[in-house]
């Protein structure tokens, strides 16, 4: 059971790897994570959502039996996007929240994302190990009274906050946006993209948890072929790649090339930033250096920080920051509880593309400054070894370990991480020319082995 606690959430495979049972336990063990301040702001109250697939109204179900067995106050909001959950947790000023959701992974796997008050994310020891330590010694005491159930349509107030962020000048143009929901949850996003003043060519926009079209994981180049198509046939302005929770966007130019979300970092960066100069913005370590650049020449002062919303979340809160991004396409922003919203991401760039008069692959080629490769996946037993091997190797280098080792030269970099879901080794590396991209990438894969195939 232990493998279902993962650095950031819980998931596995249903119903071998987790079920009905344990989603009881997790929800009579959530009161532990729970503390003074969550309390002070949401009382008793935890919203409680989930995704469409098949496992996941079981799954619910069960959790909400636990949540309130505990004495904790339910409010069931039903399908939604896990940003949406996000956002009801602050909407409607809860204690925490949780969605059922097992995100990008397939049909056979489900699990939960859970959030403090005001979508503060569950993280280090009083996060995701104090529940797996909470269920496993069976640390789960029942309230004298248990919590009521509540029900909550939070969607129409989730529109026109979403929309709030819209600046389309007047006159504008209805851009074509081809929006691939890949049978996830932003299949229940589409009244949003339909009102922000664009024509919508929608792909795979019927909910089915079992994902007969492709993987909901954007990530992965296979699952943007139809997007890609569907961009170059329609002569469309721009495509989105949802996953399947929608917490996360990639993007495709008008020619049908893919866009680093990386890149799509910098690019709202610096459309926030021409309205709030000087504000922090942060990019996680896997980032192209072209990223944090871009930032500096858009006014804003650029903040390295480790894979992980959780960290993300914590690391924007302190800085007080405008706006973040992940490589794997979270975004998160200040103004909506410093979560990751993916369908906001979307609307920022609709604002950059109005604003500009640019069509995007012309806004992104500045950024597109040095050769970079995929994030690469290696199966390594001894994980720990290979990066003090790496550290040894490159003993010239400037080297740091913020996640995983990070070795940078002038000309070339590279950041050797494990994955904090999977047991995998993960390499970015990146320089000043194609050339010496490949020569420093081949050289590293004679060091730490084969690369493998691997999700997010």
């Amino acid at each position: 059971m232990a493998g279902i606690y993962k650095a950031y959430d819980v998931r596995g495979i249903y119903p071998t790897e987790i079920d009905e049972a344990i989603a009881r336990k997790i929800g009579l063990a959530f009161q532990h994570l729970l503390d003074d301040e969550d309390h002070a702001h949401g009382g008793t109250k935890v919203v409680v959502s989930r995704d469409m697939r098949p496992s996941s109204l079981p799954l619910a179900a069960a959790l909400i039996e636990g949540l309130t067995a505990a004495g904790l106050d339910v409010i069931d909001i039903g399908l939604a996007t896990t940003p949406m959950n996000y956002f009801a947790i602050g909407h409607l000023g809860a204690a925490g929240g949780i969605q059922v959701t097992a995100s990008h992974n397939p049909a056979e796997y489900n699990g939960m994302k859970l959030s403090k008050h005001e979508a503060r994310p569950v993280s280090g020891d009083h996060g995701i190990p104090l529940l797996e330590q909470k269920v496993t010694a069976g640390d789960l005491p029942v309230a004298a009274r248990p919590g009521r159930v509540t029900t909550a349509d939070v969607f129409a107030a989730y529109q026109r906050h979403v929309l709030s962020f819209l600046r389309r000048p007047a006159g504008a143009r209805p851009l074509k946006v081809v929006i691939d929901a890949a049978n996830g949850m932003g299949t229940i996003d589409r009244p949003i993209f339909e009102a922000m003043g664009i024509e919508v060519v929608p792909l795979y926009f019927e909910l089915d948890g079992t994902f007969p079209n492709h993987e909901a994981n954007p990530l992965v180049l296979a699952n943007l072929r139809d997007l890609i198509a569907k961009v170059r046939e329609t002569g469309a302005d721009l495509g989105v790649s949802c996953d399947g929770d929608y917490d996360r966007s990639a993007f495709i130019d008008e020619t049908g090339e893919p866009v680093g979300s990386d890149l799509v970092t910098g690019l709202i960066a610096g459309e926030l930033l021409s309205r709030e100069p000087g504000k922090h913005v942060l990019y996680d370590l896997r980032s192209s250096r072209a990223v944090a650049e871009y930032i500096r020449e858009h006014g804003g002062i650029p903040v390295r920080e480790r894979v992980g919303h959780s960290f993300m979340k914590a690391t924007l809160r302190r800085h007080e920051g405008l706006f973040g991004g992940e490589l794997a396409g979270h975004y998160y922003f200040r103004d909506n509880y410093y979560a990751d919203c993916a369908v906001l991401a979307v609307v920022e760039v609709l604002n950059l593309l109005w604003h500009s008069g640019q069509r995007l692959s012309a806004l992104v080629a500045p950024l597109r400054r040095y050769a970079k490769t995929p994030e690469t996946n290696f199966v390594v037993a001894d994980k720990e070894g290979m990066i003090r091997k790496l550290a040894a190797q490159y003993a010239d280098a400037e080297i740091d370990y913020l996640d995983g080792i990070t070795i940078q030269y002038p000309d070339w970099w590279c950041n050797v991480r494990p994955s904090n879901t999977e047991p995998l080794l993960r390499l970015v590396c990146e320089a000043a020319t194609p050339e010496l991209m490949a020569a420093r990438r081949d050289e590293l894969v004679a060091l730490i082995g084969p690369p493998v195939a691997g999700g997010h």
